[in-house]
């Protein structure tokens, strides 16, 4: 059995590693585009910032651990075409340019998703990158540790560029903020949340500017002014941030099914709409738990599940994965927030007929030290009381309460039974009614 992966990220390894295991005399073929495998992306605001320093400590596993194994890990090579009637691919060695054709009885695909660059004049200028690969750390890296980069601008208001203003903030430097939406991580957190956040980080001497749109960079050679619909920033260095896109262009031709954004439709097996062939990560869709429908949702976490469920059944298991909630968290400066299962807004756009709570309540006992307020807000049904969706920010252990809601929603727990349960309690952690409880019991 031949099996080709493309991609050797989160999803893709996940897969072969699995896959060799359960299989050593298969022959796993994996085709990575850039030299860098197993490769975790969501470090590089930190490395960035100097949080840390060494680049491969962004590498789970390195490429010579795989081909130990007796993985076929080949770098530097794009697949530029498949051919699913014929069960064969088109491979590009990209130092050589050469192309050359594989044959495979089943291919993954895991070939993961590309920044998102809007139509901005002068975006080629010097000092003007995204954050998304290891040599676009390494380069903002080295411009934001440069005495004479002071002004930095972040275009996009989501996870990354909002990672990346605290990276800028630890550095010293002069940060702005440009969303086009009317407020920032609109996709993940509703507005009683992302008022928090905002507040937090205009507190932090942020110039945050929603519903402005960037048009134009000026400059010489390097970026120097920020254009926008509503006046102009000077710039020394500019950081796109306004999210990713599938890749999966070499696929158009192959009648693979896909979201109207690239994302290509899996079900709960991995499967495409073509036998044979599977796929996982940032370039597939994975299943919401709450909604039962195929989301898009570019998470490491779900790459990596999905892809390991995958690499069992490439191996011969028939094994479902069961589902995302689509959980995700970020530290805004000095506060935390986390969102699981579905929105306000999610809820509205289904149809679906709930109830929302938003508290405000605090993290632990008043005479420890370390006390905060936190927020939280529940999504839950109207008739049965069960809970769909949760958020929380706060400052001091937010998220891990989040991940608490995502364990209730997994185990359709119904608000009341939220507000009864059994949570730890010491002051430095809580108070005697955790906020959860509090925030469970005041649903009605």
């Amino acid at each position: 059995m031949r099996v080709i992966i493309v991609g050797a990220v989160a999803a893709g390894m996940s897969a072969a590693a699995k896959l060799k295991r359960m299989q050593p005399n298969y022959e796993v073929v994996v085709y990575e585009k850039t030299d860098v495998v197993s490769f975790g992306a969501c470090g590089l605001p930190y490395f960035v910032g100097g949080f840390f320093d060494d680049p491969n400590s962004m590498i789970a596993r390195s490429a010579e651990k795989f081909r130990e194994t007796e993985i076929d890990l080949n770098t530097f090579h794009e697949i530029v075409n498949v051919d699913v009637t014929n069960k064969k691919v088109t491979v590009k060695n990209i130092k050589t340019n050469v192309e050359f054709e594989d044959s495979y009885d089943k291919l993954m695909i895991a070939s993961g998703a590309s920044s998102i660059i809007p139509p901005i004049k002068n975006v080629q200028l010097e000092n003007v990158s995204t954050l998304k690969s290891m040599e676009d750390g390494i380069k903002v890296k080295e411009l934001f540790n440069r005495e004479e980069n002071k002004n930095i601008v972040i275009i996009g208001a989501g996870f990354i560029g909002l990672e990346a203003v605290e990276a800028a903030k630890k550095l010293g430097k002069n940060v702005t903020v440009f969303q086009s939406g009317n407020r920032i991580l609109e996709q993940v957190f509703d507005k009683e949340i992302t008022d928090v956040l905002e507040e937090e980080i205009r507190k932090h001497d942020v110039n945050l500017r929603l519903e402005e749109l960037v048009s134009e960079l000026i400059g010489q050679t390097k970026v120097e002014k920020v254009i926008t619909n509503k006046g102009q920033v000077d710039a020394d260095v500019v950081i796109i941030a306004t999210g990713v896109r599938p890749n999966t262009s070499f696929l158009k031709d192959s009648g693979i099914e896909m979201l109207p954004n690239g994302a290509i439709i899996v079900d709960e097996f991995g499967k495409t709409s073509i036998e044979d062939i599977y796929a996982a990560g940032d370039c597939a869709t994975i299943q919401n738990i709450v909604t039962g429908k195929d989301a898009y949702v570019p998470l490491a976490t779900g790459a990596n599940k999905l892809g390991r469920i995958v690499g069992e059944n490439l191996a011969g298991a028939n094994n479902s994965f069961q589902g995302s909630l689509g959980s995700s968290c970020l530290k805004v400066m000095n506060m935390e927030a986390g969102s699981t299962g579905i929105t306000e807004i999610q809820a509205q756009k289904l149809g679906l007929d709930v109830k929302i709570k938003f508290i405000s309540d605090f993290n632990q006992t008043n005479y420890y030290p370390g006390r905060n307020k936190i927020y939280v807000k529940l999504v839950y049904d109207a008739k049965t009381k069960v809970i769909l969706g949760g958020q929380v920010a706060g400052y001091k252990d937010a998220v891990q309460r989040t991940n608490v809601i995502a364990t209730a929603i997994f185990a359709k727990l119904t608000t009341s039974q939220l507000g009864m349960l059994d949570l730890c309690y010491a002051p430095p952690f809580a108070r005697t009614w955790d906020v959860l409880n509090v925030a469970g019991n005041v649903c009605k």
